[in-house]
């Protein structure tokens, strides 16, 4: 990996973007890819669109979501304790005691997410799993007045952001999913950039994925594409109590997973398949029997229906502060969508 795409997705990991709170995350996309699009937009909804070549015939499109799972301040109490609600799919054990910070119109707010001491838990308590209404955030606030000088009803708030690379090319930080699909689309755009080119090539870093799929509906709609990728993270099962029978055998350092089913294009899963042998790039097989829940999803049902590819990254610990991937596999997973669209002619027919 290149040392100017490895800040990118350092840069990227290291800004908030909460599900329609984007824009700091879109910030970042925006001054990266600018250098190597024809142009770059951003819509009304708050997708990043780049493109090149608009003018050719065949349209296809990349997409991969920025926004990630976050809280969302829902009252002050009178001591200055904040209640949370959630923006996206959160297991409430994994977020008790970790770091946060609300992100106010006046700055970062660091405080921590906290609960009753195991020590002053009743028997009955502690047998019971801890829902979000027994958790706060505490921002170190004096009382109600304090920390309403500071904190706004309606502010977005993450975990402490980071980025720490482990062994063997591994590396772990909050919102992987999906940074690390943005990360791919826009590197795949950038290095298809540098190929012959025969279709109009957009790349988008979507909005609102992870409360509805979103950003792809409408993103979708304005580009109006024949074919597109979409491009998320999926549940690596090479760690412990994982039953790979119902989960698939999907590996962190086995290449990007190409998935088959019904929310997939038959004709586009062929190409990115012999686009990834023709290459001698690793790939991994993964199966889905009904619409994923992934940007895939919206877009294969846009306008009168689009061929689409999902290509996703394996993620062990998904929707935690330490959700980790491997470099090798983005890195990998760009290569294969940049061949995909350079290999690609304006004749070519996606009909199944």
């Amino acid at each position: 990996m290149e040392s100017t795409a490895h800040d990118f997705l350092k840069n990227l990991l290291s800004v908030p973007s909460p599900s329609g709170y984007e824009q700091p995350a879109q910030n970042v996309v925006r001054e990266y890819i600018s250098r190597y699009a024809d142009h770059v937009s951003t819509d009304l909804h708050g997708n990043v669109i780049a493109v090149k070549n608009a003018g050719a015939p065949l349209r296809v499109m990349f997409a991969g979501h920025c926004d990630q799972i976050g809280l969302l301040v829902s009252y002050v109490d009178d001591q200055g304790f904040l209640s949370v609600q959630t923006i996206g799919g959160w297991d409430p054990l994994v977020l008790i005691g970790q770091r946060v910070t609300v992100w106010s119109p006046t700055g970062a707010v660091h405080g921590v997410m906290a609960r009753k001491p195991i020590h002053l838990l009743t028997d009955e308590e502690r047998k019971q799993v801890p829902k979000m209404k027994d958790l706060w955030v505490d921002i170190g606030a004096k009382d109600k007045a304090d920390a309403q000088s500071v904190v706004n009803i309606g502010d977005p708030i993450t975990l402490e952001l980071c980025y720490h690379e482990a062994r063997n090319g591994f590396a772990h930080a909050p919102a992987m999913d999906d940074k690390c699909g943005v990360w791919v689309v826009m590197e795949a755009f950038r290095r298809a950039c540098a190929g012959p080119l025969d279709c109009a090539l957009y790349a988008v870093s979507t909005v609102q994925e992870e409360v509805g799929l979103r950003g792809a509906k409408t993103s979708a709609y304005g580009i109006d594409p024949q074919v597109g990728i979409a491009v998320d993270v999926t549940h690596a099962t090479d760690c412990p109590t994982i039953d790979k029978k119902q989960e698939g055998d999907v590996k962190l350092g086995g290449g990007p997973v190409i998935y088959r089913g019904p929310n997939m294009s038959p004709v586009v899963v062929d190409r990115l398949i012999s686009a990834a042998k023709a290459n001698e790039l690793p790939y991994q097989l993964a199966a889905n029997g009904r619409a994923t829940g992934t940007d895939a999803n919206s877009m294969q049902i846009n306008r009168a229906g689009m061929a689409v590819g999902l290509v996703s990254i394996a993620n062990r610990y998904m929707h935690s502060p330490v959700e980790m991937i491997s470099l090798a596999d983005i890195d990998q997973a760009a290569d294969l969508l940049a061949k995909f669209a350079t290999g690609l002619k304006t004749d070519d027919r996606f009909v199944p």
